[in-house]
């Protein structure tokens, strides 16, 4: 039987544990302060213009010109042979009855690294200069050059970011590189893409290491706790980002505890245990 102080005590643990409980939720949700579509409409401001990524060196782009001229238009969308693996190759001509010669390549659009200094080397023009501008502004400025090499109209001209990726670290379910075929991409995107947080992720100060256009490289700390994260530099995750989630107190903590600790603990609470026996044996 326990006495009234026993169960004052055990009243008053499960108290600090409910207490501690909900303290540390408030670490877990996003957009914290977005509580009601009241709050979300008085907070609204004028839409700013969309988030459009500007060229970086090391991108990769494909870079398609499309015209009814054709004979013109092949001279800017050159095509690189790419070989089938052999094994592949021998197996389609077995099963389809094609000669492994004509299996043997496929054609594809050369696409256009972009070096250090910002350049790529595009047919008949030459180097031309497309760091840190975007999509849009690059297929304007081909147009221009372009036109004089058309009759009939203008070409229709499309790029694309082909390499657009990120790289997410930390506490994630499945940390990793992720691609993007539409050259944008939120830090909650990528999460998302990384199955979320761990439990033990600290949200309030997500790391963001980026390099920039001209080589050097920052930190953006990034807290998604706060309903604000939407203005940060960082909600947009630029080409080959790297977002790190740092552990929590409770996660490091747990890191450091070794077997020799583990037994320890183990050990110590056996002999509570025991000691708790006793004492309620010798009270009875």
């Amino acid at each position: 039987m326990y006495s009234k102080k026993s169960n004052l005590s055990i009243l008053l643990l499960l108290s600090i544990l409910i207490l501690s409980s909900c303290v540390g939720t408030k670490k877990v949700p996003y957009f914290q302060k977005y509580s009601s579509s009241a709050d979300s409409l008085k907070e609204q401001t004028a839409a700013p213009e969309l988030y459009a990524a500007r060229i970086k060196p090391k991108d990769l782009l494909s870079i398609t010109v499309v015209t009814s001229e054709s004979e013109a238009s092949k001279n800017y969308n050159l095509v690189v042979p790419q070989l089938f693996d052999p094994a592949i190759a021998s197996l389609l001509s077995a099963s389809a009855g094609l000669s492994t010669s004509m299996l043997t390549s496929i054609p594809t659009l050369q696409s256009y690294l972009v070096d250090n200094d910002g350049t790529i080397n595009f047919p008949v023009i030459g180097s031309l200069k497309v760091g840190g501008i975007t999509r849009k502004e690059l297929e304007k400025m081909l147009q221009v050059k372009l036109a004089s090499s058309f009759n009939k109209e203008l070409p229709i001209i499309t790029i694309r970011i082909i390499n657009y990726s990120v790289n997410i670290l930390g506490e994630v379910l499945r940390p990793g590189k992720y691609n993007t075929t539409n050259d944008r991409m939120t830090i909650f995107e990528g999460l998302a893409m990384a199955s979320d947080m761990t439990i033990y992720g600290r949200r309030d100060n997500v790391k963001v290491l980026r390099e920039n256009a001209d080589g050097t490289k920052n930190y953006i700390t990034v807290n998604l706790n706060d309903k604000n994260v939407i203005n940060s530099p960082a909600y947009y995750l630029e080409q080959n980002d790297v977002v790190y989630v740092e552990p929590n107190s409770a996660k490091s903590r747990s890191s450091g505890i070794g077997a020799e600790e583990t037994l320890s603990v183990s050990a110590l609470s056996v002999l509570i245990s025991l000691t708790s026996i006793v004492v309620t044996v010798l009270h009875k």
